[in-house]
């Protein structure tokens, strides 16, 4: 008897240990398929995090291609003179914004048509500026204009009958300074000069 009681009791236990068993399979394919789901969920949430790092990144280039028309470059270097827009307006196409100096000095002689005969580009010329003394600077005659200046008006001058009257014609004639000169930085568009051209 006591043999078979150890023998019931030892079977009891063995179905006992088999049914635990069997529920911890169960448990276990249990936390598989919820492994194996929150996988696939993992894997739809980093695919809609990714589009949404696409998406933002998108809006960060549309900004900045926004952003990039908001700077207006000039179309040369200089220093500005003239400012005829205030900062956040708002500006159409063709909008003059401001006036730029350009680095280089140069002044444009009108010169009378009767002293011109001997004035050729590359000649020596002295500038005289009427806000700095009369301090002289050194330069060259680089451009002659092919016309006088009253081709270019806007108002033409009366030639008609009963017009005797010979009036001489200016002709502007570009004058570069030379590089390196002191105060010449201190040159500012609009000063009066007066010009002297080494014609010998």
């Amino acid at each position: 008897m006591s043999a078979d009681a150890v023998s019931q009791s030892s079977r009891d236990a063995a179905q006992t240990a088999v049914k635990q068993a069997e529920a911890g399979l169960k448990q276990a394919q249990e936390q598989y398929a919820v492994a194996q789901q929150n996988i696939i969920n993992t894997g739809v949430g980093r695919e809609g995090a990714q589009a949404g790092i696409a998406n933002a990144q998108a809006l960060l280039d549309l900004a900045k291609q926004d952003l990039g028309h908001t700077v207006i470059y000039a179309p040369a270097s200089g220093k500005l003179g003239e400012v005829s827009v205030k900062q956040g307006q708002l500006v159409s196409a063709g909008t003059q914004l401001m006036s730029v100096v350009p680095p280089e000095r140069w002044i444009i002689a009108n010169i009378k048509e009767t002293d011109m005969a001997n004035v050729k580009i590359g000649q020596s010329a002295s500038v005289s500026i009427d806000a700095l003394g009369g301090k002289a600077f050194s330069g060259k005659v680089a451009e002659i204009s092919p016309a006088t200046a009253s081709e270019f008006s806007l108002i033409k001058a009366d030639s008609g009958t009963g017009n005797f009257v010979k009036i001489a014609q200016r002709i502007a004639v570009k004058i570069v300074f030379d590089a390196g000169q002191q105060d010449l930085e201190r040159l500012a568009p609009g000063m009066s000069a007066e010009v002297n051209i080494a014609t010998k």
